[in-house]
């Protein structure tokens, strides 16, 4: 296997990629819907819910790439899964994330993607026709002709055409193909037979028909563009060039929409499950430094209280784990905590996502969405990085904390909902507002009870016990027994100056825990380099310098030397040190370094 295309070539947009596609453990109906260097969206039509890898487990896949036939063969890890039952059965989506291809395939993919154009299907087209369609799409689309019907139907099964122009000077063949795609808007085609039918191509008609049928076509949903015979080239490609957007922004729509869906059933999951770091009562578990104590006051202090909390802090420094404790608290941990990253969406997405909309509010909007508050009716929700926010929005949800009225997105019923509202911020939101980049009203609606959660290099007194809770956990999860963090690997976390606090600190133990050997205790040889090379060593709090502790410390750093030098195999080490290998396991285990499977 060859390293994962993410680090042979620069990360690369989505793009849609609607083939079939061949999965291990296997996945009926299944079709990729887009694609990137790093990663791949599929959806399916499991026979039942259990079939095919769910979430964090491995995965094989095997595509072909349009027009080029490529054949792909790529090993990756489902980052999330989401079912859905519908009427003609269930419908998986996942998120698949890249590890390793076969051979050259990650760069088959790479120049596949930096040199794809959009997939246009051109219908009926004269010689002359085609010689301009191929002239006005030239650099910016790959167009595909077809002198039937049934030609047109053999390219859309491929499903990767953004576009479809119908030409010709036949009025009734024009209108007769367009009437046969209508089967193609089925919410979801149930036989897994092809991708889904929403994202079918975007139709350009440049034919002949009269004014009032192609203003009903358009009104039906049934054409993208009319442009008339012989449009003029700079026209056509504008056109061709708009349907290909729209198609994306359809694609990654639908994509935002199922992943959004996931992690609102996943947070519905989390609220009703003891929280890492927090003790079956909301005690505080893995806080043991006089800053984190302080801020555990305060969380209790206003937790019963229905007040607007603001938590600031530097990225991973844990302020959702203190939202799920504050949640806990409040008396609400029987309804929902509903989380959102303000920072994941745009304006528009956002503003659907957390006010909902009505049917027909915007394209795409085929039903009723209540939305995040409504949802979290009667208990909390989280706002993550709300720094993030535009003036507009922040405006509505200023309104929504002082009323509690919700309206959807392109409705006129205004509805009440009783939320606790946290809202968290990576920046200092006074000085944002000082920049003019918060409105001043929201941020002081939200200042009422602020808490500063300190970076984990301020607070080094709880490294030992996260260290020990994560140790505790990842052993659970990846079905390992490490007994623990030896003194050399204690004395490494705490020098290092943690930029990604207490998430960084997790991803370092999870790596050990992973590498760790059965029983093993956690040593310096399992951390990360980049931990090792940017670690100020600790001053020996004892202040023993006496010569017996000198000796034993050099002793103890030869011994570690050798082990990591040898891979941990005590035999080898013992040899290179000139001692008999009882000997040194003797005295490895005196030191902490080393444990007898």
């Amino acid at each position: 296997m060859s390293r994962p295309v993410s680090e042979q070539v620069a990360r690369s947009e989505r793009k849609p990629l609607y083939v079939k596609v061949v999965t291990q453990p296997a996945l009926h109906g299944c079709w990729s819907v887009n694609i990137s260097e790093t990663g791949i969206g599929l959806i399916a039509t499991p026979r039942r819910p259990s079939e095919g890898p769910h979430e964090n487990e491995p995965v094989e896949m095997a595509f072909s790439l349009p027009d080029t036939g490529a054949h792909v063969r790529v090993h990756g890890t489902v980052r999330w899964r989401h079912d859905t039952a519908g009427a003609g059965g269930t419908v998986a989506a996942l998120g698949i994330s890249f590890g390793a291809f076969d051979a050259a395939d990650g760069v088959k993919l790479a120049r596949y993607l930096a040199t794809a154009h959009l997939q246009v299907v051109v219908a009926f087209a004269s010689d002359d026709e085609t010689r301009a369609v191929r002239q006005a799409l030239d650099g910016v689309a790959s167009p595909h002709f077809a002198a039937a019907a049934e030609d047109v139907h053999a390219l859309l099964t491929r499903g990767d055409m953004a576009a479809l122009m119908v030409c010709g000077q036949d009025e009734s063949r024009a209108l007769a193909l367009v009437e046969s795609l209508a089967e193609l808007r089925a919410e979801v085609d149930p036989t897994g037979a092809g991708p889904p039918s929403d994202l079918a191509p975007r139709i350009v008609y440049c034919a002949p028909a009269a004014p009032d049928r192609l203003v009903a076509l358009f009104n039906a949903g049934r054409i993208y563009r009319a442009l008339g015979p012989w449009p003029d080239p700079d026209v056509l490609r504008e056109a061709v060039l708009q349907a290909g957007r729209e198609h994306g922004f359809r694609t990654e729509q639908w994509r935002m929409a199922l992943e959004l869906e996931r992690n609102l059933m996943r947070e519905r999951a989390l609220a009703q499950t003891p929280v890492v770091g927090v003790g079956r009562h909301g005690e505080d578990v893995g806080f043991r430094s006089p800053p984190m104590q302080r801020v555990m006051e305060m969380v209790r202090l206003v937790a019963p209280h229905r007040v607007a909390v603001l938590l600031q802090g530097e990225t991973g420094t844990g302020k959702e784990v203190l939202a799920r404790i504050l949640h806990r608290l409040s008396g609400r941990g029987d309804s929902p905590l509903v989380v959102q990253d303000c920072g994941a969406l745009t304006e528009t997405l956002l503003e659907s996502e957390l006010f909902g909309h009505v049917k027909g509010a915007f394209t795409g909007a085929v039903s009723d969405h209540p939305g995040l508050f409504v949802l979290a009716n009667g208990g909390t929700i989280f706002l993550d990085e709300i720094e993030n926010t535009t003036p507009n929005l922040q405006a509505k949800l200023l309104r929504v904390l002082e009323t509690g009225d919700i309206r959807p997105v392109g409705g006129t019923q205004v509805r009440h909902v009783d939320v606790r509202v946290v809202a968290a911020s990576n920046r200092d939101l006074g000085e944002e507002v000082r920049a003019g980049r918060f409105r001043a009203d929201l941020f002081y609606r939200l200042n009422s009870f602020t808490i500063d959660i300190p970076p984990l290099r301020e607070r080094p007194e709880d490294i030992p016990e996260l260290a020990r809770t994560f140790v505790e956990q990842f052993n659970r999860t990846l079905k390992r027994s490490a007994t623990g963090v030896a003194p050399d690997a204690d004395e490494v976390l705490h020098g290092y100056g943690w930029p990604g606090n207490v998430r960084e600190l997790r991803n370092v133990v999870e790596r050990a825990v992973l590498l760790s050997r059965p029983g093993e205790m956690l040593t310096r040889r399992l951390l990360p380099p980049a931990l090792l090379s940017n670690t100020v060593p600790r001053a020996d709090p004892t202040g023993d310098g006496s010569l017996r502790a000198r000796l034993q410390q050099v002793e103890r750093d030869l011994i570690r030397e050798a082990l990591e030098r040898h891979g941990g195999v005590l035999r080898r080490a013992a040899v290179a040190l000139g001692m008999d290998p009882v000997t040194l396991g003797r005295r490895a285990r005196r030191h902490g370094l080393w444990k007898a499977e």
